[in-house]
């Protein structure tokens, strides 16, 4: 692996500025951690040899390709990101050398398949701050975690008058399993409004909380507009009235520090795709005392302590909730991919995705008729914009054709964009490995369009 723990000379200003906050600090997001006034980069994003992190783009082998005969730019990473091949031979290394399940085995491929299976998780958990390893449960992705907790916690905790409180910045898989839970028990879907430009309503939040509200599961970083959440905020008031927290961190994790223990949240799902890690795996944090208090959510092997045909007592934590064969080798693969990030420095990663988001605003301004969704200059990663009169599926199209790849459609926030008057939009969404030499080639590609009217 070929990370590079500094960059230019700007981004190292940046890194300076931004180690002035302590790791855990509440403006960690509520300054949405990397958007800072004043910053060192404002003014300084067209530097000749600034365009890319040094010797990042070569640890990505997906990126070094032609899509109709075009040289891929993947400006698609909100949807998922590509892997280094740091991860790629993880993964083969275990399936080569180590490919065995876990915790049963006597023989030496079963320990070190358990190993690194169990390595993994304490990864992860000082890598979100978490107390212990125990509290780390391994599931498919952010949309399995979160239908976890709404299974298991909703069914035991949320019952007739209750309320599940969500907001209008969520991705389908934070709205629909609290649909479902709902349906089930008689409690009451509320969700919190935002504003014109996308921010959160914290006014409306706190009129609306109180001591029927159960659970209030909220994004951290909305994976259409980029806003950040002011999550202490979210959590502490929420926390007033007795209500449990759970935070989708899936567009957070991979562009800010996250620490669970500081954000004091009960429940925190994030995916290792959008991560640079493998698909199929992803994480759900817990704290010990709701998940010992929660019962398991599926049933088969692993899961259990004891089983007779006339009861059957239940594994600790974490296995607990880890019925069945997970995935064995994704979990190694995550632990990887945050490797590599923590290698890189998610400060550095920040600085150029920074200078990203700027180039990308200033382009894109340039192009004619087009609207931006994104307002927030704190936003994070996403660049969504429409141009009136144009589809988004045929701008996508025009795009793809151009070799870059972005998302068009309602990006499974449906109840979003039609608060922004939308049916769909176009988002172009940022990762370490981009280049401001993309930036523009984006918007290029967009000029080209009005010209030919997209044909």
């Amino acid at each position: 692996m070929r990370a590079s723990g500094s960059s230019n000379g700007a981004a190292i200003s940046e890194k300076k500025a931004i180690s002035t906050l302590p790791a855990n600090s509440p403006q960690w997001e509520t300054q949405a951690y990397y958007f800072l006034a004043g910053s060192a980069l404002e003014g300084q994003t067209r530097e000749a040899g600034d365009s890319a992190l040094p010797g990042v783009r070569g640890d990505f082998p997906a990126l070094h390709q032609t899509v109709n005969g075009k040289p891929l730019v993947w400006l698609d990473n909100a949807a998922t990101t590509h892997k280094p091949q740091a991860v790629i031979d993880t993964v083969a290394r275990f399936y080569a050398h180590d490919n065995s399940n876990v915790h049963r085995g006597a023989h030496a491929l079963a320990k070190r398949a358990t190993d690194a299976y169990e390595g993994a998780r304490k990864t992860v958990a000082a890598f979100i701050g978490a107390p212990s390893p125990e509290q780390i449960v391994w599931v498919r992705g952010a949309t399995e975690a979160i239908n976890l907790v709404a299974q298991s916690f909703g069914r035991r905790f949320v019952g007739p008058g209750d309320e599940v409180m969500i907001t209008t910045l969520e991705h389908h898989s934070n709205i629909v399993p609290w649909q479902m839970l709902c349906e089930a028990t008689g409690a009451a879907l509320r969700i919190v409004p935002i504003g014109d430009e996308g921010e959160l309503l914290l006014g409306e939040y706190a009129k609306m909380l109180s001591s029927r509200t159960k659970i209030v599961a909220v994004t951290q970083v909305s994976n259409v507009l980029g806003t950040v959440v002011p999550i202490h905020e979210v959590t502490g008031m929420a926390h007033a009235v007795g209500a449990k927290v759970l935070v989708d961190g899936a567009q957070a994790v991979q562009h800010m520090p996250v620490n669970v223990t500081a954000l004091d949240a009960d429940f925190y799902a994030f995916s290792g795709h959008k991560l640079f890690g493998p698909t199929g795996i992803g994480v759900l944090y817990g704290k010990r005392n709701l998940l010992e208090e929660m019962p398991p959510w599926q049933g088969g092997g692993s899961m259990i302590d004891r089983v007779t045909f006339e009861k059957t007592t239940y594994a600790g934590l974490p296995a607990k909730f880890e019925a069945g064969t997970g995935h064995l080798a994704g979990a190694p693969g995550l632990a990887a991919a945050i490797e590599y990030v923590t290698a890189v420095g998610l400060e550095t990663i920040a600085a150029q995705e920074h200078r990203l988001m700027s180039r990308g605003r200033e382009a894109l301004s340039a192009v004619p008729g087009l609207r931006h969704l994104t307002h927030d200059p704190g936003a994070v990663s996403m660049l969504s914009f429409v141009i009136p009169g144009v589809a988004a599926e045929r701008i996508g199209a025009f795009l793809d054709r151009e070799g870059l790849a972005v998302r068009a459609g309602h990006h499974c926030a449906q109840p979003l964009l039609r608060r922004l008057g939308l049916a769909a939009a176009v988002r172009a969404s940022v990762a370490l490995y981009n280049t401001l030499d993309e930036m523009d080639a984006l918007a290029a590609a967009l000029q080209r369009g009005v010209r030919t009217s997209w044909e």
